[in-house]
């Protein structure tokens, strides 16, 4: 029998607890280790409507990117959102589990794979964390920083990446004419490594939750910023965990199925 344990052991192979930022609450949100899995299901967040959808699919384990409890709580009332969901989650042996920051800043991780969706090639951390471990020097960071095969205006390649993505908009600061080559990224929230994106050569930061006063900083140092939003630029973590995991799962011959959640949408309307 595979128990949730066992998976959260595959889950720290691909991303270390320990890699995770010290504000963070990776890790098992809700649920017994010892309970037994036969289906997962994989979403950005662990919310009522993601909560409930598991439990119709008769799920045994729900993970996601963004944690249920990221501070912590006095108590459960069970008619709050959260209280809703630790009671779905008890009543149906669901075990909720999050890989957050960890799963961001690991090599292979959610921002390789932002990056390369962008086409980037030689791409380095934008902040690169060294981490010693078993007497092995482990690279891990947040962020990428990676350059286009050739260079492109700001223009073309805010339309490659509204196709890439399947946005209808985009947040731009700087002249869509301004050619580009060198590109930094990061995942969720960009807007805290805007210091370490100015202190590199690349011309453009592609991020989410990018403020007014980051792109007046940007203008200021001759750079620009493509904000594709929050949602976007994470949302790819379902189809990354969700094949990682069932490739492992069929290595080791376990009867247990993962699905992706697709039923998750852009809290933001744009009109």
């Amino acid at each position: 029998m595979t128990a949730v344990n066992d998976i959260i052991d595959m889950m720290e192979s691909l991303a270390p607890q320990r890699l995770a930022e010290s504000w963070d609450n990776s890790g098992l949100q809700c649920g017994d280790r010892t309970w037994p899995v036969k289906r997962i299901v994989v979403a950005l967040d662990p919310s009522v409507s993601v909560v409930k959808a598991a439990c119709e699919r008769k799920a045994d384990l729900l993970i996601t990117h963004h944690p249920l409890i990221f501070r912590a709580i006095k108590n459960i009332i069970l008619d709050s959102p959260v209280g809703e969901i630790i009671d779905l989650s008890v009543r149906n042996r669901l075990a909720i589990f999050s890989a957050h920051t960890n799963l961001d800043i690991v090599n292979g991780g959610l921002n390789d794979l932002f990056a390369q969706k962008l086409g980037l090639r030689n791409c380095r951390f934008l902040e690169p964390p060294t981490e010693t471990h078993d007497d092995m020097v482990i690279q891990h960071g947040l962020g990428r920083v990676g350059e286009l095969a050739s260079p492109v205006n700001l223009g073309v390649l805010a339309e490659m990446i509204k196709t890439t993505f399947g946005l209808a908009v985009l947040k731009v600061s700087g002249s869509l004419l301004m050619p580009v080559k060198k590109i930094a990224v990061c995942t969720g929230s960009g807007s805290g490594l805007m210091k370490q994106f100015l202190s590199t050569d690349a011309e453009v930061y592609v991020s989410g939750d990018l403020k007014f006063h980051d792109a007046k900083d940007a203008e200021t140092h001759h750079r620009v910023l493509i904000d594709v939003g929050h949602f976007a630029s994470e949302q790819l973590m379902i189809a990354l965990i969700a094949g990682q995991l069932a490739d492992r799962i069929e290595a080791e011959g376990l009867d247990v199925t993962v699905e992706a959640l697709g039923i998750e949408a852009d809290p933001f309307q744009y009109v």
